[in-house]
């Protein structure tokens, strides 16, 4: 995996990692709401479930992975695999140094800065995070799942709704149908915010 990984395996990644922005994103939201939406590009619906937790088959894959980039420190895609192992073995710290060396040797991967907004969101620091969704947008603007995980953070660990409205408007102009993870439309999502905040 790397970055000229295959478009199916790159679907695959990108979805397990909105599930990590969006299992966050549903035990704020369904408290108000009942709603939804999207990881990928562009991604689809993707099921909750849990991350693998890490065992001694990613501890392997890490130790091969740190070896190669302490002999290899220009190999992007083993800094890009290092940061996809610690992901899903939960060692944020890590994979942030690891995908921030990558990008510093490819600053144009889109799916890079992603990973890394994901890592910063989960290692609590929300506007580092948003930071990375923003450059992946610059990166590619028509990147659907940092445009729906910047409208995460800010709604949710930033407390600004109307400009998490904006961001995944901003969304529906690149694909007018964008779904949630649960199924539901991004424009019903949107609809049911200003619906709450009317209430409020």
């Amino acid at each position: 995996m790397g970055q000229n990984k295959t478009d199916t395996h790159k679907y695959v990644k990108k979805e397990t990692m909105l599930m990590v922005a969006f299992i966050t994103f549903t035990a704020g939201f369904l408290a108000g709401i009942a709603y939804g939406l999207y990881k990928g590009e562009p991604r689809k619906v993707v099921q909750a479930e849990k991350r693998p937790a890490a065992d001694s088959k990613f501890s392997s894959e890490i130790a091969a992975l740190e070896l190669e980039v302490a002999n290899n420190p220009a190999n992007v895609s083993a800094w890009i695999q290092l940061g996809n192992r610690y992901f899903d073995s939960n060692k944020y710290d890590r994979a942030i140094v690891a995908y921030k060396k990558s990008l510093e040797l490819n600053p144009q991967n889109a799916d890079v800065w992603t990973d890394l907004g994901v890592m910063y969101r989960r290692n609590r620091q929300p506007t580092e995070a948003l930071k990375a969704f923003e450059k992946a947008i610059e990166v590619n603007p028509r990147h659907e799942i940092s445009r729906f995980n910047k409208g995460i953070v800010l709604l949710h660990d930033l407390k600004d709704q109307q400009s998490a409205i904006r961001a995944w408007e901003d969304l529906l102009k690149i694909n007018p149908v964008a779904m949630a993870p649960n199924g539901q439309s991004v424009d019903q999502l949107i609809v049911q915010l200003k619906n709450q905040g009317k209430s409020q």
